[in-house]
């Protein structure tokens, strides 16, 4: 994102160097980085601790029904992907990429204190969804800042910022769902709310070492030269064909979106969390999809190259059409395990392969699917595409808290079936889209 500062602002900038003179703390890499890293590590930890415990707090502290409290779910999850497209223009033109963090920071920490009043619970949502929509596409845009445009570290740089979100969306269920269980929502909440905290004072504290916000007259950016990306489609050629592709990926995620929410609930009740004599804390089930995007990611990678080496990768769409189907293969796994038993509690190895099944999938699709919306923009139009990106995550999500009201009266085995048939058609729909989007990446 292109910001601006002014020399009115009470929150000091401080001044541009090059990324040569910041030095390198970390795995080589700018202190600037470990700044970065660390900040949306806390970030992530306070979001994702927040909605570990979401859909309990409602159900069982607030007395939703199912059906409603999925809704209010989904309703806050489209919501949390809607503001940033607001956000970010409200940082380019008027606030500049720090304060809009700053202040993004300070209201997700106000509403996850908030939610400390059970009156409060809606406004707390609004808070978090404001304030997240300030900060989340702000923070990520200093990365590539820190680096000279020709510095071979700047493309690794983007992986190990991504270790700070998994990282901290491993942690949240551990510490927050914990706290949350044992000792009362409100406490998780709050140590949410503290996350947050200690992420806003590391990114003030070490300023020093980020980048400035650009000029307003960075906005004005040549234009990308069409010789630039020769196989991609350009134009109105290309955007209706990604048009096409969020359009399935709003389906994809209604029913990739459930873990937290429906998913959550049959956790709950139908699987055996007992472990050698030990009852997991049914929170600490979230901690699942981020730690085997861990284990499975340079696995996935690996297996990219040596394909890529042999000629053989496939086409993005292809490799978004396996993630989609490798989703509804984990949840027809569910729906057969839940399907035949019988009402009685599952063992908990079941739980274990379908989030093996389901981040595989994740892994092939959505960052997949972002690399492709960034790599074909047409000229002139990049922002315009990388917000409807996030228009399908909103779309998504707010399709999955709707399709969330279905787990009651289908069942878990039947809704399962049905998100699996979902995941399904998504996957059918992006082989069809293949042949429109030919240039996008490997021959297969």
């Amino acid at each position: 994102m292109s910001a601006h500062s002014t020399e009115a602002t009470t929150i000091p900038t401080p001044p541009a160097r090059p990324a040569a003179e910041r030095g390198a703390s970390w795995f080589g890499q700018p202190r600037g980085l470990v700044i970065l890293f660390l900040t949306e590590m806390w970030e992530k930890f306070s979001f994702y601790g927040m909605r570990t415990l979401q859909i309990y707090y409602m159900i069982k502290q607030l007395q939703f029904s199912q059906a409603d409290a999925s809704l209010i779910y989904g309703l806050y999850a489209g919501g949390v992907y809607l503001t940033p497209i607001f956000g970010g223009y409200a940082a380019d033109r008027w606030l500049g990429r720090r304060r809009a963090i700053i202040a993004g920071g300070l209201l997700m920490a106000l509403g996850h204190f908030t939610l400390a009043s059970e009156s409060l619970f809606f406004p707390a949502l609004v808070l978090i969804a404001l304030g997240n929509g300030l900060f989340l596409p702000n923070l990520p845009s200093q990365v590539g800042d820190l680096y000279a445009a020709d510095d071979p570290r700047r493309g690794g740089a983007y992986n190990i910022y991504y270790v700070g979100v998994n990282l901290g969306a491993l942690l949240a269920p551990l510490v927050c769902g914990t706290l949350g269980e044992l000792y009362g929502w409100h406490v998780g909440f709050g140590a949410a709310g503290i996350g947050m905290c200690l992420g806003l004072a590391i990114y003030i504290l070490g300023g020093k070492h980020l980048p400035a916000d650009r000029p307003r007259a960075a906005q004005a950016q040549p234009a990308r030269p069409a010789e630039a990306v020769p196989s991609a489609p350009q134009g109105r050629g290309a955007f209706l064909p990604l048009l096409l592709v969020a359009l399935t990926v709003i389906v994809f995620r209604s029913a990739y979106e459930q873990s937290g929410n429906t998913l959550a609930v049959w956790v709950d009740g139908g699987v055996d969390l007992q472990v050698f004599g030990f009852a997991v804390p049914v929170t600490w089930v979230q901690a699942l999809n981020p730690l085997f995007v861990f284990l499975f990611t340079p696995l996935v990678v690996g297996l990219w190259r040596r394909a890529a080496g042999r000629g053989r990768e496939p086409a993005p769409l292809t490799k978004m059409a396996i993630g989609a189907a490798g989703v509804g293969l984990s949840y027809l796994l569910l729906a057969l395990v839940a399907g035949s038993s019988g009402g009685q509690p599952v063992h908990g190895l079941w739980l274990l392969l379908f989030f093996m099944l389901y981040t595989l999938g994740e892994l092939y699709i959505l960052p997949v699917g972002l690399g492709l919306f960034a790599r074909l923009a047409p000229v002139g139009m990049g922002a315009t595409v990388i917000a409807a990106w996030f228009l399908a995550s909103f779309g998504g999500n707010l399709l999955s808290g709707v399709v969330g009201r279905g787990y009651a009266w289908l069942g878990a085995g039947g809704f399962f079936l049905a998100l699996a048939g979902i995941a399904g058609c998504a996957a059918a729909a992006l082989l069809a889209l293949r042949p429109l989007l030919k240039g996008g990446g490997a021959p297969r």
